[in-house]
Order: structure tokens, then sequence, then C-alpha cells
């Protein structure tokens, strides 16, 4: 038993009254003769034993009325020790996509978050946290419609990273009682369990999910070139249970252009295609009716008008190979002598290639300096003999490259930085049964720059990054069979596509994304990317014949947005969830360190209310005064 007020009991020294009194009456007994003397000794005998139980029962009933009183002003209760400690709560509460799956009445999160309203008491202060926004100490009736309105959060938190944020949410103290609360559906990719990191805290989990839950997802669009005159679109899709087919919607500006069946495999995965016009402008949208998670039922693209890249060539040497590799559909390509050279085309370029120079006159590395600083990129193959000066003076200011000197020894092209953003999604694995191009000479390049391709010395014959590409050899038939490798057209093609980087058939969210506009702003303009009546202003960098635009915070919701230049629409540029939460697979929670696991938040508050709950016992003993106070009445009554 624990006392609130313990110093009242130094007021049960008051019991020491009633004894004194007891122990030193002043009160005396008067003998009166009578003349039956045996009779007389009989009634006092009687007397005397009567009147000493009756003065032990009022000592006996003082005492435990004062006892009362005095305990009960003290404030006596009992309750665990953990009762009386100060308590923090914290609640994680998951509202990614795979806790949007339908539930019996709404979703598994809506019907968290109904919960958890109703079971947390209303004067209760805690901090809550989501996986893309902050509550923190706040109350019930403050965060209730903002909680029941929470959208789903692209983003997922790993259990490591809900350590760390509620860590910062709760305070230094360590007299405090941490009470950390993870509501989820504890998906597998929320990683494997964490170290201890919040040893101090009292960690909860809450296990939701959707029972038996059945989803069809639309994993990736991509399109192939089928002819001249058409395009394949091909769509992948998954699903997590049996199924053999579901029907699959192309909507083009929410209008039906085809429909088909996605036949699944014994994997789960189905593959479909659709033939489109190539010189159609396409609002697509791919649908597949499905009773799982929503987000993943839908996916946007665009097909616009594709802008081409201009590509200029300047060296007298050979450049048929650069007909092939820049074709006219998506090409304008110029090739034209140092010689000849307008320099006022240069700014109008996305990509310059330096086509074996002797030399490399001043105005024109003063212009190639100023042209990959603002504008684009440039590539350097040098010749059998050129001007190491002039060449050392372009590339110097480029990560410390310098050409050495030439090396005549013949080496093969063999390791290849399959990393490199060059060769992005060209190989599907690393090869290493390749037909190797080789070079009769080389020269030396001293830089700090990361190489793209190297020779197998581990020389390097490609170096780049940025806006500047340099090789260290000749890459003419006399010297190299670099142009019968299949590998100079990816190197080539990408080098160029780099160069503008133009909008794919969609974004993924929450990616860094960068896109160029090639169009020439005037001063203090900028885009705006636009949806319906909700518009965002992106990072962007203007240049002489581009604006560069960057995605990474925004936006924040998926579909087709527009890119306008005041009311003039530019292009369109689609965006979709990654569909990562579609990999419905699930961590057991009892293999994850924690204080409990929970099915349910209610029971979960009531037992940490249980656990906090305080028995005051003061009404029982002012009851227990208060009968004692009525015994005394009856025995000074009636004994």
């Amino acid at each position: 038993m624990q006392f609130k007020y313990p110093e009242l009991l130094w007021g049960l020294l008051l019991l020491l009254i009633p004894i004194f009194i007891h122990l030193f009456q002043l009160r005396r007994f008067k003998k009166t003769p009578f003349t039956n003397v045996k009779f007389l000794k009989k009634v006092i005998s009687e007397s005397r034993r009567s009147s000493t139980l009756k003065k032990w029962l009022l000592l006996f009933s003082r005492l435990i009325i004062i006892a009362g009183l005095v305990i009960a002003f003290a404030q006596p209760f009992f309750a665990k020790n953990t009762a009386l400690q100060t308590k923090e709560t914290v609640i994680y509460l998951d509202n990614s996509f795979s806790m949007h799956a339908k539930s019996e009445n709404s979703t598994v999160f809506q019907d968290a978050a109904q919960q958890l309203l109703q079971a947390i008491p209303d004067d209760q202060l805690f901090s809550l946290f989501t996986n893309d926004q902050v509550f923190k100490n706040t109350s019930v009736k403050n965060i209730q419609n903002d909680l029941l309105t929470l959208p789903a959060a692209a983003e997922q938190l790993s259990l490591t990273e809900i350590q760390l944020k509620a860590n910062t949410l709760f305070s230094t103290s360590d007299d405090i009682q941490k009470n950390l609360i993870v509501i989820s559906d504890f998906q597998l990719r929320m990683g494997e369990n964490p170290s201890d990191l919040l040893s101090s805290t009292t960690t909860h989990f809450v296990h939701q999910a959707a029972q038996n839950l059945k989803n069809v997802a639309i994993d990736s669009v991509y399109s192939t070139p089928s002819n001249t005159e058409n395009i394949e679109l091909t769509a992948l899709l998954s699903t997590n249970y049996d199924v053999e087919s579901v029907p699959v919607s192309l909507m083009n500006n929410d209008i039906l252009i085809a429909k088909t069946s996605a036949i699944f495999d014994e994997n789960r995965k189905a593959k479909i295609q659709f033939t489109l016009p190539k010189t159609e402008k396409i609002i697509g949208t791919i649908e597949v009716l499905d009773a799982g998670l929503p987000y993943d039922n839908r996916l946007y693209f665009n097909i616009d008008e594709k802008e081409k890249i201009n590509v200029l060539v300047i060296g007298d040497a050979h450049s048929e190979f650069l007909n092939r590799i820049y074709t006219p559909d998506e090409f304008n390509l110029k090739i034209t002598s140092s010689k000849n050279l307008n320099y006022s085309i240069l700014t109008n370029q996305n990509l310059i290639i330096l086509n074996e120079l002797e030399t490399i006159s001043n105005a024109l590395i003063t212009s190639l300096k100023s042209f990959a600083e603002t504008t684009g990129n440039v590539v350097v193959i040098p010749g059998q003999e050129i001007n190491l000066q002039s060449y050392n003076k372009f590339v110097s200011s480029f990560y410390g490259t310098s050409f050495m000197g030439l090396s005549k020894l013949e080496l093969a092209i063999s390791i290849i930085n399959f990393e490199h953003p060059i060769y992005h999604n060209v190989f599907k694995q690393n090869i290493t049964n390749f037909q190797y191009p080789k070079v009769s000479n080389y020269y030396t390049l001293s830089s700090r720059a990361s190489s793209v391709l190297s020779f197998q010395n581990k020389e390097p014959f490609l170096i780049g990054s940025d806006n500047i590409y340099v090789f260290s050899a000749p890459i003419s038939l006399e010297n190299s069979t670099f142009k019968n490798s299949p590998l100079i057209v990816p190197t080539f093609y990408n080098l160029a596509i780099q160069s503008l980087k133009l909008p794919k058939l969609y974004q993924n969210i929450g990616q860094n994304i960068a896109i160029d506009i090639p169009i020439k702003l005037p001063k203090d303009h900028i885009l705006k990317v636009v949806k319906d009546k909700q518009e965002f202003i992106p990072q962007q960098k203007s240049f002489a014949n581009k604006v560069s635009l960057s995605f990474l915070e925004s936006p924040k919701y998926d579909g087709i947005f527009q890119i306008k230049n005041n009311q003039e629409i530019l292009q369109n540029i689609s965006f979709n969830f990654s569909r990562e939460e579609s990999d419905l697979r699930f961590l057991d929670v009892n293999n994850i360190s924690s204080n409990s696991v929970n099915k349910s938040i209610t029971s979960l508050f009531q037992d940490l209310q249980n656990n906090n709950a305080i028995n005051d016992l003061c009404k029982w003993f002012v009851i227990l005064a208060g009968v004692f106070m009525l015994i005394e009445v009856l025995i000074q009554k009636y004994l």
C-alpha cells in the first residue's frame, strides 16, 4: 500500500490521546454503606467488570476512528511501480499503400485509425508519426480530422528508421517510461530485426493486415518500335494468387482504345502488348479491375512528339558510322570541318563531337568550355597525330585530365564499367565472353575522372562524366576495331541521349528525376507543372537552348501532368508510384524483438491503462471510521 501524502501519517500520534485518557482516568468509585454487605459486594463486582469491558471497547473504537481518518487524509492506494512513473507515448501508424487494402467496411488503415482514436483517452498527450507526417505532443481531438483524411504515402519507413524517428520525439530524461507503439502490416521490405537502438523504450507491435488479400498489379510499361509506322507498347503484370486471366484496358484521354486479357503463367507473371501509331500523341492509362490494392491498378504514361537531339560533328575524319547511329527520326546530325565551322550554331547543339582533330584552336577551346558548362555534352576523339598542348588546354579543367604521350602498344578494350550511366539498362548481366575491340596505338591519360571503358592493362580508353567525355585513342579503322564492335552503338547513342534528357514514358515518384525542355526562356520566366487545378514549380535551371527540370520531392501523387510556359503547354510528363508495395510478403512479428505483440489496438491500450491503474483506498478508510463511530454510539447507549 502506498500513500499520496505520507507526511500526514504523523497524525497517527493522535492515537496516544485516547490511550492516555484510558490509562489515567480521574474518575474514582465512591463506596456507599448498605445493610446487606454480601449482596453489595456482588453488585460492585458485576459493575466493575462491565465498566472495564465497555472502556476497552470504546478505546478500540476511538483508535480505529482516529487511525481511519488519518490514513484516509493520507490517501492510500494500491498500484504497480510503473503506474507512478511519468510516461511518454509515441505511436507509429503505417500509412503505406499496403495498409490501404480493402477490409470489410473501409480499408485496413482507416480501421486502425478509428480504433486508435477510440482507444486513446481524450486527455492523454502523445506523439504520432506516419511515413510522411509528424504530430508532436498532441491529443485525439487535435488530430482526429487529420488522421481520418490522411492519404496513402509512397514512402515506407524501415524498422530501424522507425526507431530513430521515435527517438527524436521522446524526451532525453531517463526517469520517464517511454512507450513506442508500432501499428503496421509489417511488410518484408521494412527490413530485418534492427539492433536495439532504444534499450530504454518499451516497444509494442500491433499487427494490422487484410485477410486473404488477393492483388493484381501493373508492374511496368515500355515501348519498342515494331516498324516505321507503329510502336509496340508492352505491359508487365503480376499477381500474388492463382488466377488464369484478368481484363486489361488501354485508355487515351479517358477514351477506351484497346482491351485485352492478361494470361498469367506458372510464375504468376503476364505480358501484354498493344500496337500504337508512331505519330499519334497518347495521353495513356493502362487499367485492370482488381479488389486488392487500389494504387497499382492503374499506370499512367504519355507519348508526345519526340524532340530531336542536335548533334554536331567537327572534323575531317570519316564520320559515316555516326550517320547510322544518329538517324533522322531521332537526331539532327550535322558534320563540318573545323575550317568551315560556324561558331554561331554551337549554342543550338546538344552534343558536339571532336572527331580526330589534329589541333583545337583557342577560339574553339573557349567556345567549347562555355558550351560544356552551360549547354550540352562534348566528346573528344583524338587523332593519330595531335597537338598535345592544345588538347590539354581544353581537357585540363576536366578532373585534371591531360594527354601524356602516344603509346604504340596493341591492347584489347576489355573492361566495361557496367555501373556507368552510359550503360544503364544496356546489359542484362555482366558479360565476360565478349569479342572485345582492339587498338594499335593509344594516348596515356592522366585523370581523376571515372572510366567508362578500359584496356586490359586497366588504362582508360574512354573517361567521362558530367558534360565531357574523352577517348584516349583514335577510333578510325586504321587504328581500332571499335567501329566494328557492338559497343559503339550504345556508347555513342547514349552519349547523345544524355545530352538532352527527354522524358520517358513515365517516371517513378520519389526518385531523383531530371529532364530537359528544349526551349529558350526569357529572363525571370519559369516553367510550371500543372494537373487539373493543382500546380507546382519544380527546381529548374535555364541554359542557352534548354531548361533543366528536376523532380525529387514533387509531385506527391500520380497522374499525367502538363509542363507549361505561362499558358502554353510544352509537353506532358507522367508520374507513377513505385510498385514495391505490391510485393505482399510480410515479416513474422513474433521473431522481432519487442515487449509485446498485439492484434488489437483496443486491447493494447486497455492493457496499458490497467498497468497504470491506481486503486484508491481513501473511501474505504472513511467508511471504516464511520462504521466505528456508529459502533461507539451503540456501545455508549446499550452497553
